[in-house]
């Protein structure tokens, strides 16, 4: 049985604010950050009905299996098992975030979703807000990719949502290669929102999802995985955005039959994490190399400390160290 919570071990709490001058100085988007996929997965609420990003599939399989469903759904939906600030501690600092208003539901409440519906927004930020009150060198990417059931009231209900909870921490759109922790210190900014709906156009402090691609291979395969995420890397434009690698495997339809017996975390991502790690230890981080890369169980292996040391190639390539 794998170790499903943190050591107690915080040493990467504070990691970009004892990152050394040398690096706190370079655009961002050429240090190697940890990012967590489906962040918000630890909350389900079992009540709430199926979650709108699933395939029809699972809503024929709710209606003949209501229970049983549930239950599957549970299970593939709890990809991650730590909560925001243990997360957070732990030294992730990018979530990928799905949410959806409650089909149904009076007002203009938003959820984190998948698969299932999740808490309720506000609590989740005010969580982070609470960890980035204490460790002010910290900086965080929120990706707000995927809308669900969001009228245009719902997007302007979350928008000003985000400016309440995190008002001066968030950081203005500005040129992607001046985003250096050094720049992100001055102004007091730590949180960067990408939101990739219309809606936020004109938004200062909402940056367009154009600049944060994060391509998503689709495959159950660690082969196809990793070629997909060397050639999207080599692909990688030189100006104008931060970049994400998805170091993710997709449950396929006829996995989740499987997946009823054994669950996500032993079917697809137990026996092919050592692979997907040692992708992620041989990557070097700069210009033609990773930015942000994401990972589905941060939790199982030491995820976020690989990572955050591949900044440390910087420091011994340098001449004269």
């Amino acid at each position: 049985e794998m170790k499903t919570r943190p050591t107690g071990n915080n040493s990467n709490t504070d990691w970009m604010g004892s990152l050394c001058p040398a690096l706190t100085s370079m655009p961002l988007k050429h240090l190697a950050v940890p990012g967590s996929h489906d962040s918000f997965s630890f909350w389900v609420d079992e009540q709430a009905p199926v979650g709108p990003d699933q395939k029809t599939y699972v809503k024929h399989l709710a209606a003949i299996f209501r229970f049983l469903a549930k239950k599957v759904m549970k299970k593939w939906s709890m990809t991650q098992n730590l909560t925001f600030r243990e997360q957070l501690e732990g030294g992730i600092r990018y979530f990928d975030l799905r949410v959806s208003s409650k089909p149904g539901e009076p007002g203009h409440e938003i959820y984190f979703i998948h698969g299932l519906f999740g808490h309720n927004v506000r609590d989740g930020l005010n969580d982070i807000n609470n960890f980035f009150n204490l460790h002010k060198k910290e900086v965080v990417f929120l990706d707000f990719n995927h809308h669900y059931a969001m009228s245009e009231e719902h997007h302007h209900y979350l928008i000003k949502m985000l400016k309440d909870v995190f008002g001066h921490k968030l950081c203005k759109i500005d040129v992607v290669e001046d985003i250096t922790l050094n720049y992100l210190w001055e102004n007091r900014y730590q949180v960067i929102v990408f939101y990739h709906h219309p809606s936020a156009e004109g938004c200062p402090v909402m940056w367009p999802g154009s600049k944060i691609p994060a391509p998503w291979a689709n495959t159950t395969d660690t082969t196809k995985l990793i070629q997909f995420l060397e050639t999207t890397l080599s692909e990688r434009a030189q100006n104008g955005s931060f970049h994400v690698s998805q170091a993710i495997l997709t449950p396929r339809v006829k996995t989740i039959a499987r997946g009823l017996v054994q669950g996500l975390r032993n079917y697809l991502v137990e026996k092919n994490l050592p692979t997907i790690m040692t992708w992620v230890e041989a990557q070097k981080p700069g210009v033609d190399g990773v930015n942000i890369i994401t990972s589905d169980f941060v939790e199982l292996v030491d995820f976020a400390n690989t990572v955050i040391k591949l900044n440390n190639l910087f420091i011994q390539d340098r001449p004269g160290t």
